[in-house]
C-alpha cells in the first residue's frame, strides 16, 4: 500500500505573504468602517476619504519589495492621515510597521530612522490636533514599539549580511582548495613531462633506444596528468553525475611518483619507520601532494641525483622529511608561475601541522613536515 502523504500546511511568504497581510489588514479595517458605515455617524466625504486612504495604504504594500522606501512614507503619511480622519481605532497602523521592518532590513538605517521618527511626531502632533484617544502613554507606547521593530529589521540585516560574507568565504576557500589540487596535479606532471622530453632530445641521436623510453615516459605521465586532472576536477561534477571511480591520491601511490622521478632521472629511496596505519584522508592526501611536489623541485631546480624520502608514523602524527643531493635551491620565488613550498605550507597548517624547507648545511635541499591525525 503506497504511503499516505498528508499535506503540509505552507506559510506564505514573499509577494504571497505581503498580498496576505494587505488583504487581512483591509478585511479587518473595514469590518470596524462597516460598523461605524452602520452607526451613521461622520460625514459622507469624510467616510470616502477614509476608504481611499485603507485602500491605497493596503494596496502599495504589494510594491514594497520594489520601492521599500516611498512605499514606507506613502504608507505612514497615508495611515497618519486615516487616523486623523477617521474616529475608528482600525489596524490600519500595521501596514507601515511592517514596510518599516522591510527598510531596516535591507540595511536603510537612516531611512528607516527618520520614517519612525516621523511616526512618532506626527502621533504627538496628533495629540493636539483633537484626537482625543491619543494621549502620552500612547506615544510612549509607539515609540517602544518602532525603537523594537527598528531593531529587529537592523539585526535581521546583520544576520543576512553575515550569512552572505559566510558563503562568500567558503566559496573562495574551495576556489582556493580546487586551484591547489590543480596546480599541485599539473605542476607535478608537466614539470616530469618536461624534464624526460628534454632527455629524449639530447638523447635522440646519441641513443635512440633511451630516447625512446623517455618518449614512452612522456606518454605514460600525460596520461596520468589526464586522469589526475579527471579526479580533481570531479568535486565540480554535478549532483546526478556518477562520483569519480579512480582512488583519491595517497601514500599507497607511492611507488606511482617512484616511478615517474626515476624516469625524470632520479633515484629515490623510501624509508618507513614505525607501525604503518590508515590516515585520515586530508592528511593522506596532504602527505602525498607533499612529496609530490617535493620530488617536483628535485627534479626541476635542484638539479639532484638522488632523493631520500623517510615517512614515521608517530603516535599523533605521521613525519615526512624530503632530502635531495642537488644545489640546495628549490627554483627562484614564483619561477614560472608556481606556488610549491607556499602550497604545501598551507596544506600542513590547514591540518594543523607544519613545514619547514631549505638548503641541507651538507649540501642539498630538504623538506620536513609533520601532519597531525587528528586535524581533518
Amino acid at each position: 500500500m503506497p504511503p499516505f502523504d498528508q499535506p503540509r500546511f505552507r506559510l506564505p511568504h514573499g509577494a504571497r505573504a505581503d498580498a496576505a497581510l494587505a488583504v487581512g489588514t483591509f478585511v479587518l479595517v473595514a469590518v470596524a468602517e462597516g460598523q461605524l458605515l452602520r452607526s451613521g455617524e461622520g460625514s459622507t466625504p469624510v467616510r470616502l476619504a477614509s476608504w481611499m486612504l485603507i485602500v491605497v495604504v493596503c494596496g502599495v504594500l504589494l510594491f514594497r519589495r520594489r520601492y521599500p522606501v516611498a512605499v514606507g512614507w506613502c504608507t505612514a503619511l497615508g495611515t497618519g492621515g486615516y487616523y486623523l480622519l477617521s474616529d475608528t481605532d482600525g489596524p490600519l497602523v500595521v501596514v507601515p510597521i511592517v514596510a518599516l521592518y522591510a527598510i531596516a532590513a535591507q540595511g536603510r538605517l537612516q531611512a528607516a530612522v527618520a520614517m519612525a521618527a516621523a511616526m512618532v511626531i506626527g502621533m504627538f502632533a496628533g495629540t493636539f490636533a483633537g484626537a482625543g484617544d491619543i494621549n502620552g502613554t500612547a506615544v510612549f507606547m509607539l515609540t517602544g514599539w518602532l525603537v523594537a521593530v527598528v531593531a529587529l529589521g537592523t539585526v535581521r540585516h546583520g544576520r543576512a549580511a553575515y550569512a552572505e560574507e559566510e558563503a562568500r568565504l567558503r566559496a573562495t576557500e574551495e576556489r582556493l582548495r580546487i586551484a591547489r589540487e590543480v596546480h599541485d596535479v599539473i605542476g607535478h606532471n608537466i614539470s616530469m613531462i618536461n624534464v624526460q622530453a628534454g632527455a629524449a632530445l639530447h638523447r635522440l641521436k646519441k641513443d635512440p633506444a633511451q630516447a625512446e623510453e623517455a618518449l614512452g615516459a612522456i606518454k605514460a605521465g600525460s596520461r596520468e596528468t589526464l586522469r589526475e586532472l579527471r579526479a580533481t576536477l570531479g568535486v565540480l561534477r554535478r549532483v546526478d553525475e556518477e562520483a569519480p571511480t579512480a582512488p583519491a591520491p595517497g601514500l599507497a601511490r607511492m611507488d606511482e611518483l617512484v616511478a615517474s622521478a626515476k624516469l625524470a632521472g632520479l633515484t629515490v629511496r623510501i624509508v618507513r619507520a614505525g607501525v604503518e596505519r590508515p590516515l585520515p584522508a586530508p592528511v593522506d592526501l596532504a602527505a602525498y601532494r607533499i612529496v609530490q611536489e617535493s620530488l617536483t623541485n628535485a627534479a626541476r631546480h635542484s638539479g639532484a641525483g638522488r632523493v631520500s624520502v623517510r615517512l614515521s608514523y608517530e603516535d599523533e602524527e605521521v613525519a615526512l622529511a624530503v632530502e635531495d643531493d642537488g644545489r640546495g635551491t628549490a627554483g627562484p620565488a614564483g619561477a614560472g608561475g608556481g606556488s610549491g613550498i607556499a602550497g604545501m605550507s598551507e596544506r600542513a597548517r590547514a591540518l594543523g601541522g607544519e613545514l619547514a624547507a631549505g638548503p641541507r648545511p651538507e649540501g642539498g635541499f630538504a623538506v620536513r613536515a609533520r601532519l597531525p591525525y587528528g586535524m581533518t
